[in-house]
């Protein structure tokens, strides 16, 4: 099984730590779980226009292929579950993030575990996993963990380490959240049959 985790900004270096906390974390609970981290700073993607991935001349279809699950990942393994990752800027997920989901076809994300975290500088801000994050994983008819994780910037030290012992709990439980929801959907641990 492969987690992939998406820092969903071109942006800061936050993001890109809290998702990789918790694949952190995912490693501890499922040694046998491959997880990645994909991070949108050090690819260039263009704005979604419906054309043919393979027209376009930066990172886009590099990126595409590797949340789309296809034979570019290391060893042919298909991603089989996602944690996605923002920051919040003016009340909602970057334009990154949304021009991500816009490239995925509904097919790749079907029936799939998809996890969130988002990190930001109000306190209100975790409301933007449950109204605009959550929604998205219905339309592509995701399985959601019930867990989500909103990190302040309060709870980060001057060496962007996570240092609040209440958010590093529900880095632990999200990824626990992850783990269990894959198995129990996914028995023999075997991938969608769209991917294989």
């Amino acid at each position: 099984m492969k987690l992939l985790g998406i820092a969903g900004t071109v942006i800061g270096a936050k993001t890109s730590i809290v998702v990789q906390s918790v694949l952190d974390e995912v490693k501890k609970a499922a040694p046998e779980i491959e997880v990645e981290l994909l991070d949108l700073r050090e690819h260039r993607m263009s704005l979604c226009d419906g054309r043919d991935p393979a027209t376009y001349t930066d990172d886009t279809k590099k990126v595409i292929d590797t949340v789309s699950s296809a034979d570019f990942y290391l060893f042919g393994t298909p991603a089989d579950f996602y944690l996605f990752g923002t920051p919040i800027f003016q009340g909602s997920m970057t334009g990154a993030l949304k021009n991500l989901f816009d490239h995925i076809q509904p097919q790749v994300l079907r029936h799939k575990v998809m996890g969130f975290v988002a990190n930001g500088g109000t306190y209100q801000h975790y409301l933007v996993i449950e109204n605009q994050l959550k929604p998205i994983a219905g339309f592509f008819r995701a399985y959601v963990a019930p867990g989500s994780v909103y990190v302040h910037a309060d709870h980060f030290n001057s060496q962007n380490e996570i240092v609040d012992e209440d958010v590093l709990r529900r880095i632990s439980e999200l990824a626990q959240e992850l783990v269990h929801m894959q198995k129990a959907l996914n028995p023999a641990g075997e991938t969608s049959s769209h991917n294989r």
